[in-house]
């Protein structure tokens, strides 16, 4: 194929895909407005809140005058990040903290709740949003399959070690950021570490189904304690979550065009984020999982109550929890 034939290609798909853009996006995604004070004297703790949906998540928070602890890996992009969210928040705004808290470390995801707890009179909202998207087979710090291990391995901890002060906040929340890719995973038992075999896509997959089946089983075990927890799938979002997938230099500008095209900008993609940490409509709803801020219903692997509960007690053990 020449050059021309692909320019002409790219060009033409392009003009395509910005007319759709002007022409359906705009009432697709439905932006939320709260009154600025919404979140006054509530704090939230959100994973992975230096980029993508975690960091429009968190300034949209800080605009409603949330006290923000963005708990992420890197210090200095943390940094920048939460630079970039207070210049945006405009003068009435809550207050930014930054917490290093590496997923891929229990020892770290032990530090952070030390910390936490010391510092931290209360928590009101956990947005377990972080994660790891198709990376090459590597391993935790504590010798999980990465994506296993960060997405809901460091996740299960966390929310474990969090939640005596969460249940002393009450009413608070958790919030459990999936995935509808949850579709295509299952919980294999037998090789929860990818260690017979690694397909990348899969592993994500699977994480993101244990993340719905973790918010099944917690959900049973949170109640009437005054803390709820729901889950959420973003959709498909501009962010930085699909950097291990590789593009051929010949595909990209194209690619780069139908992200803009069709897929959500990071604000759009915390929508459902923001919604159940602010809405008074969620106010006691318990287990359910929200796509575009309305309840969306799971296939029935999400919600096997038996899977869910062997997958609770496996992960106390692979996370070193005593009773």
């Amino acid at each position: 194929m020449s050059a021309t034939i692909v320019l002409a290609a790219v060009l033409g798909g392009g003009v395509l895909l910005i007319a759709r853009r002007i022409f359906s996006r705009g009432s697709s995604v439905k932006m939320l407005r709260y009154p600025s004070g919404t979140m006054g004297g509530k704090t939230v703790i959100i994973t992975g809140a230096n980029s993508g949906i975690g960091k429009a998540t968190a300034a949209e928070l800080l605009k409603l005058q949330a006290r923000v602890i963005m708990a992420c890996r890197d210090q200095q992009r943390a940094e920048e990040a939460a630079q970039e969210i207070r210049q945006e928040a405009g003068p009435d705004q809550g207050e930014v903290v930054i917490k290093l808290l590496d997923l891929a470390s229990l020892k770290s995801v032990q530090n952070f709740c030390e910390e936490i707890i010391k510092e931290e009179p209360r928590i009101d909202v956990l947005i377990n949003n972080a994660g790891i998207y198709q990376c090459p087979y590597t391993k935790t710090e504590e010798g999980f399959e990465m994506q296993f291990g960060v997405n809901h391995l460091g996740h299960f901890l966390l929310t474990h070690l969090l939640l005596d002060v969460l249940k002393k906040s009450a009413p608070s929340r958790i919030i459990v950021v999936s995935s509808k890719l949850y579709k295509y995973g299952e919980i294999n038992f037998d090789d929860l570490n990818s260690e017979q075999s690694y397909n990348k896509a899969f592993a994500y997959s699977r994480s993101k189904l244990a993340n719905l089946l973790f918010t099944c089983e917690l959900a049973k075990r949170l109640e009437e304690t005054g803390v709820t927890v729901n889950a959420l799938t973003p959709g498909i979002v501009r962010t930085n979550l699909g950097r291990h997938v590789h593009i051929s230099l010949l595909a990209k500008p194209l690619f780069h065009l139908a992200s803009w095209a069709f897929f959500k900008s990071p604000l759009e993609g915390a929508q459902t984020s923001i919604y159940l940490a602010c809405s008074p409509d969620v106010e006691g709803v318990q287990g359910k999982c929200f796509a575009n801020c309305k309840e969306e219903d799971l296939l029935p692997k999400a919600t096997d109550e038996e899977v869910a509960r062997k997958l609770w007690d496996i992960s106390e053990v692979m996370v070193g929890i005593t009773k």
